[in-house]
């Protein structure tokens, strides 16, 4: 059984429901604590869940990102180990620059919270296949994805997974980025939300089942 690390955060609030999403593909969750570090040696993978890290005071993401496990994490992502940071996870691993871009207030500036479609445009080999579809849900107020050189990113592959009907005003839908390599990805959809079809569906589980296979 792979063992992944569950980054934690004052004020992340998801933790609990990536530990049990690590757990129905059959990974074993381990906790690690904002103020620790740890051998990235120990893991298969890690994941940084969303909430509302440091009360999303001075920027969404930016107190987490100088944390001390955030020096494990960056040794972790050099290693190539893979990384997934959701909703406020992805801001962090942007702040920690990561990833590239910036995820700033929404357009009409109001909390969004619902269910919507996004399409995987780049293969992940860590958290999702090419040409595919997914039914998610989002909650978020940050969650407009901007960047300087977009362009580049698609260039790159960098760009990910974009939203079908744009939510909160994210440059070309962008609603999530991975680095160069693949290893580190970042969305702002939540898939832990959608494991099983009592919750409203379970196209989240592919995204996890990648870590542990």
């Amino acid at each position: 059984m792979k063992k992944i690390g569950v980054l934690r955060f004052l004020g992340t609030n998801c933790d609990r429901d990536i530990w049990q999403a690590i757990e129905m593909v059959h990974g074993q969750p381990e906790w690690l604590w904002y103020q620790d570090q740890f051998d990235p040696n120990d893991y298969a993978g890690f994941v940084v869940p969303g909430g509302f890290s440091y009360g999303d005071y001075l920027r969404s993401g930016a107190l987490a990102a100088r944390t001390p496990v955030m020096k494990s994490l960056q040794e972790a992502a050099a290693k190539g180990k893979p990384i997934l940071g959701i909703c406020n996870g992805f801001q962090i691993l942007c702040e920690a620059h990561l990833l590239p871009g910036a995820l700033v207030q929404n357009e009409g500036r109001r909390f969004v919270d619902k269910w919507l479609d996004v399409q995987v445009s780049t293969e992940n080999k860590y958290f999702g296949g090419a040409d595919k579809s997914f039914h998610l849900p989002i909650a978020h107020q940050d969650g407009r994805f901007v960047a300087d050189n977009v362009d580049d990113l698609k260039s790159k592959g960098q760009v990910w997974v974009t939203y079908q009907h744009n939510p909160n005003g994210s440059f070309d839908d962008i609603a999530g980025v991975q680095n160069e390599s693949g290893n580190v990805a970042g969305l702002m959809p939540h898939p832990e939300r959608a494991m099983a079809e009592w919750m409203g569906g379970s196209d989240g589980l592919s995204f996890f089942e990648g870590m542990v296979s």
